[in-house]
């Protein structure tokens, strides 16, 4: 047999960006604190979250500076992994560019202990995001769960026929499972918006933040 390795092609890969944002304990601060204080006043809404709190989706319009500089960092994150048909870099003033106008809109979510987010999918975005303010203790301390969740988009269709095997590569070992994220404050998690995704219950003694949004053209 030829001694020259087997190649294997990534088809139609998913992709799930993850950006650190620099300086960003300054940023969680004030995030934190619009936060805490919109809970006190404000009711939860009710979408997936199962227990704790969320915001309206709006916090672009009450959240003040961190909230719109955050989201200004999310379009700029979207800008770069993203491209036309042909290739082209997202926004830009020179050839080689195309123009987009991100539309994005954001919400908090304050999840304490047993509180998580059941299995959903953001209809109506291109992208989604969520951002980490506070990881409770999570990225420190794996076992207090919290993380968020995707599902293979096949569904359980490449482990129905052999369910002991996977494949030789990078993700390869979850196909028709899912993958897990661990929160860490100040870390930006971008995914398509058609992914279903869940948030597993937080098992901590203090408090899980997060700022979810979509951005839609």
């Amino acid at each position: 047999m030829s001694s020259t390795a087997p190649e294997i092609v990534p088809l139609f890969a998913t992709p799930l960006v993850t950006f650190d944002v620099p300086e960003a304990a300054t940023l969680n601060s004030e995030l934190r604190r619009v936060i805490i204080e919109r809970e006190k006043t404000h009711p939860t809404t009710q979408h997936s979250n199962l227990g704790g709190w969320q915001s309206s989706w709006d916090m672009d319009r009450w959240g003040g500076a961190p909230a719109i500089k955050l989201m200004a960092v999310g379009r700029n994150v979207a800008n770069r992994v993203t491209t036309d048909r042909k290739g082209n870099a997202g926004s830009g003033p020179h050839p080689g560019f195309f123009a987009v106008t991100w539309h994005g809109n954001m919400w908090a979510n304050v999840n304490r202990s047993g509180h998580g987010n059941e299995f959903h999918s953001h209809p109506g975005a291109f992208w989604s995001g969520v951002y980490y303010v506070d990881d409770g203790g999570i990225d420190a301390d794996p076992s207090l769960g919290g993380e968020l969740e995707f599902m293979d988009p096949r569904g359980p269709l490449p482990a129905m026929n052999a369910p002991h095997l996977g494949y030789a590569m990078p993700g390869g070992l979850t196909a028709g499972a899912t993958e897990r994220i661990r929160p860490r404050a100040g870390r930006l998690v971008m995914f398509p918006a058609w992914m279903i995704h869940q948030v597993r219950p937080y098992n901590g003694t203090a408090e899980r933040i997060s700022i979810a949004f979509n951005l839609s053209l």
